[in-house]
């Protein structure tokens, strides 16, 4: 079979790169070797319990925001809606005995910092000043950071040129010293899984600014957005297959050429777009003796930490209980570097530090689910190199010391979610413990990692790995090239697809921003949610199934063949 393009791997990176490929007239093949699309962004079903382990939020969806524009120009307003988080407090920062709820809006978290710490006035003015002016400057670059353009850096983005290369504890030390203020500037550090005295500021600053103007949740669950993606794709002509692990990536004449599947057959294309990880684009696709320079790198380069999941229903009426929309970030105490730094190589010494808990049926009023049960996604970060030793074991056959440490690593998260939920543990219905395996095993992560490569100072722009690659006809996307997250994967493949078609820009590979995209409150369903059912059942009878045995089989069905996480 011939393509112009076949994308290796389902992810926001290779299904947007598939999308705009075929929006500029391509025939564009996906290959996905899980039996669930969307990488980071599936959902899957346990005991009728909806879970989506990969998307929590994502923000710049309100009117003029940068994903509310990807979205309606990739013309998935039809098949994509958002419920918005709590805007007086789509975060909420719970440090020691202390909370601090982070509003929506630049203005409305600056001002609640003043009135919280009003001796920090200035620090704080300082501080965001830094923050906003280095989010402005990666706007402002797209693809300056690689060779030679990074020459003009200077002269077009002044904030990176002095703080790129420094990390978010240099800033806190320039501007802040009360340490509560500290810990709560730092608190949403697990949107990128590193200490203050380990990221790339640039990186913190750009996902502070991504969420500044409020945090969003896909209605139904993550697997709604690369459902829109594929029935987007299937309309111009694209496919998508699933359970199509690439043995190899084909290279004639010093060219890509197409990729070769397990079984033997032969995708032949003009370019391939490789969303799988680097360490496993150039450590097992590719012939060694083309990709020498790159395994150097792959074995130099630091990789992010690992996370360990808790997956859970309840039976508590959570919203009588105060509880709402908002994402929820538990710390035991204010030193929350510290903790940080640990939990990236230290398992959990019979209590967990540091927790993020999301209560899914709160976002998303309508979830799947049995019953008057919430579900509840809970989160720890946990180093990949305690579990290496059942690496090579079969999911469900790793043997009973696996499934004791992954059930106590479980009970120190409920412990740890009891200083959100008081009472948790004795009202769990249900309960589902992942750790890093079940990352490899599903997502076909690099030894776990959560966020691709570690976003350190030294590992991002052309120090990291670059769009396109010395292989002509071979390009990259996904979490280890210009970002990570659903929005800075999504634009690497639209950065991909724009060196394939040689557009000048990559808004010209996208459709208008028509203000199409829905948005309900996630807090207030009465007002909407009934009207929506009604109008989603009808739509959904006028919409052609995505489900086919070689292309793709609708997540809705295939997802409750998970009856158990690795």
């Amino acid at each position: 079979m011939h393509a112009d393009t076949v994308v290796i791997g389902s992810g926001p990176g290779g299904l947007t790169a598939a999308l705009a490929l075929a929006r500029a007239g391509q025939k564009v093949i996906v290959v996905e070797q899980h039996y669930l699309p969307g990488g980071w962004t599936h959902s899957f079903s346990l005991n009728g319990y909806l879970f989506s382990p990969g998307v929590h939020y994502i923000g710049e969806l309100g009117p003029g925001g940068a994903v509310r524009r990807l979205y309606e120009g990739l013309g998935l307003s039809g098949d994509l809606e958002f419920c918005e988080l709590n805007p007086d407090g789509l975060d909420h920062l719970i440090i020691g005995d202390e909370r601090f709820d982070v509003p929506k809006g630049f203005d409305r978290l600056l001002a609640r910092l003043t009135a919280r710490f009003p001796h920090e006035a200035a620090g704080l003015e300082r501080y965001f000043r830094v923050v906003r002016g280095l989010s402005a400057d990666l706007a402002r670059i797209d693809t300056m950071l690689e060779f030679p353009k990074a020459l003009l850096l200077p002269f077009k983005a002044p904030n990176l040129v002095r703080w790129g290369l420094r990390t978010q504890e240099a800033l806190l030390d320039a501007t802040i010293r009360d340490p509560l203020l500290r810990a709560i500037l730092a608190a949403q550090g697990g949107d990128h899984g590193l200490a203050p005295s380990r990221v790339a500021l640039p990186i913190h600053a750009s996902i502070v600014c991504h969420y500044l103007d409020g945090g969003y949740y896909p209605r139904g669950g993550a697997k709604r957005i690369p459902l829109a993606m594929i029935r987007a794709l299937r309309r111009l002509g694209g496919q998508v297959r699933l359970r199509a692990r690439v043995r190899r990536i084909l290279v004639e004449r010093g060219r890509a050429a197409g990729v070769e599947l397990e079984g033997g057959e032969i995708l032949r294309a003009a370019s391939v777009v490789s969303n799988a990880d680097p360490a496993i684009t150039y450590g097992e696709l590719l012939p060694p003796e083309l990709t020498a320079r790159e395994r150097r790198k792959v074995r130099r380069m630091e990789y992010s930490t690992s996370l360990l999941s808790v997956f859970c229903a309840v039976d508590m009426d959570l919203r009588s209980m105060g509880h709402d929309s908002g994402n929820y970030w538990w710390y035991r105490g204010n030193d929350v570097g510290r903790i940080y730094e640990r939990m990236e190589y230290q398992m959990p010494r019979g209590e967990v530090d540091g927790l993020f808990l999301t209560i899914t049926t709160l976002k998303d009023p309508g979830h799947p689910t049995r019953g008057d049960h919430h579900t509840i996604e809970m989160f720890t970060f946990v180093p990949h190199g305690p579990f290496t030793r059942w690496k090579e074991t079969r999911t469900g056959e790793r043997g009973a010391d696996y499934e004791a440490l992954k059930e106590s690593l479980g009970d120190q998260v409920i412990a740890a979610a009891e200083n959100i939920i008081p009472g948790i543990s004795r009202a769990i219905v249900f309960r589902s413990v992942a750790t890093p395996l079940t990352n490899d095993f599903y997502c076909a992560s690099h030894r776990g990692a959560a966020y691709g490569t570690a976003k350190t100072p030294w590992q991002l722009g052309p120090l990291s790995f670059s769009i396109g690659t010395r292989i002509p006809g071979l390009y990259q996307c996904g979490a280890s090239t210009l970002s990570h997250g659903v929005a800075g994967a999504s634009i690497s493949g639209l950065m991909a697809a724009q060196r394939i078609t040689g557009a000048a820009r990559m808004d010209d590979l996208l459709g208008p921003a028509d203000g199409s995209l829905r948005v309900y409150p996630a807090d207030r369903p009465e007002e909407w949610l009934h009207e929506r059912a009604k109008a989603s059942a009808a739509a959904q009878a006028d919409v052609t199934d995505v489900t086919d045995v070689t292309d793709v089989t609708d997540v809705t069905d295939v997802a409750d063949e998970l009856s158990e996480m690795a």
